[in-house]
């Protein structure tokens, strides 16, 4: 699978747009269902232009705290608040979010940036084109987006999401069913919307793709925040047994 080479155009002004979102802090942040406490306390402050990686075992909250910091489900308790803000419809609107499994419209790989592009005003062939060529699927533009491999759709996803020049990107696990070739290809596009202002915050439970890609770490574990650190300081040590117990591949209840 070819890499994606193509910088992107992201729109003036956005490497400094992020700041307004921010910080984005969290106040015990809590979320029950049927009964059963998911998320308790959570309180974090994360700030921009850092790629922010989201850790922790099967269970421990990682994409239902992503739903919650993009306003997709209500919590239970607590407050999320984006530059001192809730969450409204037109702060949702400078987010995007992909999710593990991509979910596509049954059109064409280029009527899908489209409709992304339509949904803020700016379709625009050349645009389609630009934002194709810049995840590597400028040739399967005319081809039913879902004819395309598993890497593809994720690519194609990643291109509508930048479609609406989000200020946040929000990932869950995009490249958890992937081979190595096509989990280079997204952290590629994920790197460069990174560098060109966009502020990452990213789901996965790969140690390796936390290690290549994270400025700082939230690691969960049974619905609670156990470490909020600077990446290299928890790399190299960790300050909870459960932490510790993850890096070294062990099996956390």
């Amino acid at each position: 699978m070819r890499e994606p080479t193509v910088a992107l155009d992201v729109g003036p002004g956005l490497a400094g747009a992020a700041t307004g979102l921010f910080p984005l802090e969290v106040r015990g942040l809590g979320f029950v269902a049927d009964g059963q406490r998911l998320l308790g306390d959570l309180s974090f402050r994360i700030d921009p232009h850092q790629v922010t990686v989201v850790m922790g075992p099967n269970g421990a909250g990682k994409s239902l705290l992503l739903r919650l910091l993009h306003g997709l489900i209500e919590p239970s308790a607590g407050t999320v608040r984006w530059g001192g803000r809730p969450l409204n419809t037109a702060m949702r609107r400078r987010q995007a979010m992909v999710f593990q499994r991509p979910v596509l419209l049954r059109r064409s790989v280029a009527a899908n940036v489209q409709f992304a592009l339509k949904s803020r005003g700016a379709a625009s062939p050349a645009r389609c084109l630009e934002l194709l060529k810049h995840v590597g699927l400028a040739e399967h533009a005319n081809q039913p987006a879902r004819l395309l491999s598993g890497g593809e759709q994720q690519r194609l996803a990643l291109a509508r999401a930048l479609a609406v020049e989000p200020e946040v990107l929000f990932l869950d696990e995009p490249t958890a069913s992937l081979d190595p070739a096509a989990t280079a290809a997204i952290e590629h596009i994920v790197t460069s919307a990174h560098q060109a202002g966009t502020k990452i915050i990213f789901v996965t439970h790969n140690v390796g793709q936390a290690r290549r890609l994270a400025d700082e770490v939230l690691f969960l574990h049974a619905g609670r925040l156990i470490e909020h650190r600077p990446a290299g300081d928890f790399f190299a040590q960790p300050q909870s047994t459960e932490a510790q117990g993850y890096l070294e591949g062990r099996l956390i209840f």
